[in-house]
């Protein structure tokens, strides 16, 4: 059995010509909020796609970005975007590849957009998660939520579940969320 966790899951549709949901305005100004001017400390974008959430927080706020995906063709798909300097991407798998082989030991902003649903071992992933994060950082997470579409859409299952969102805020110092439409952000801090 394939898992969405994997490579074998997401490179074809990457490959394929698949996109997801786009970065909006009002997440990107609900975002920006949260996470403040970046003055050149590291981001990581796990799960970057093609990369839009990491060239916001590489140009717009100003850290220095890194964005990784488990699809060649999403990384592929992101550095092409890229008109000068921009984020660095990395083809990795964060939940088991070697996290000594990306370019910062720890990052003041790790972000997981549309991602933490697809994890198979959520307690591991937030384990990694935890390992990169530099001291006083900030772990920025946008996840739908499990039926806040209406009965009728086929997609109405597709985001987390209570359970799933109590382990993800389980053991944050502080944490913030906001919603927008059938999106919760957090803001999540050591």
């Amino acid at each position: 059995m394939t898992t969405t966790a994997t490579a074998a899951y997401w490179e074809p549709l990457w490959a394929g010509g698949r996109r997801y949901r786009q970065l909006d305005f009002p997440e990107m100004r609900l975002m920006d909020e949260h996470l403040g001017p970046g003055r050149e400390r590291p981001a990581l974008d796990v799960g970057c796609g093609d990369g839009a959430l990491s060239r916001h927080l590489h140009h717009e706020l100003g850290y220095r970005t890194t964005g990784i995906d488990i699809s060649p063709s999403a990384i592929a798909l992101a550095a092409g975007h890229n008109s000068g300097p921009g984020p660095a991407w990395r083809c990795a798998d964060i939940a088991t590849g070697d996290l000594t082989a990306l370019p910062e030991p720890a990052y003041a902003v790790i972000t997981c957009r549309l991602v933490y649903r697809w994890m198979d071992d959520k307690r591991a992933f937030l384990n990694r998660v935890r390992q990169l994060l530099a001291p006083g950082g900030i772990f920025w997470v946008v996840t739908e939520i499990a039926g806040r579409r209406p009965a009728t859409d086929p997609l109405q299952d597709l985001g987390i579940t209570p359970a799933q969102a109590e382990l993800l805020t389980a053991d944050w110092s502080a944490i913030h969320a906001a919603d927008l439409d059938v999106l919760r952000c957090y803001a999540l801090h050591p």
